[in-house]
């Protein structure tokens, strides 16, 4: 059983909804928060880091929740986790 916040259950679900598809930070806002504002962004990072803290058995390298770099976040496609 792993605990998550209302956001981060919605992150997980948003991600887990669209594998392979890659949203920026700004996109996640106006997605999964309903807003868009640049100011903002971090907390995109925050409840990622926090999201793979909780279901990663290794968050420096995860496995679900994958970084593409200069572009923003996915989530891993059915073969990857195979």
């Amino acid at each position: 059983t792993v605990v998550l916040t209302a956001k981060e259950y919605d992150l997980l679900i948003h991600f887990a909804s669209h594998p392979g598809r890659v949203y920026s930070r700004a996109q996640l806002l106006d997605q999964v928060w309903g807003y868009g504002y640049d100011g903002y962004e971090h907390t995109v990072n925050s409840h990622i880091n926090r999201l793979r803290g909780k279901i990663e058995s290794d968050p420096a390298n995860p496995r679900y929740v994958l970084t593409v770099w200069g572009v923003g976040y996915r989530f891993a496609e059915p073969q990857e986790l195979a």
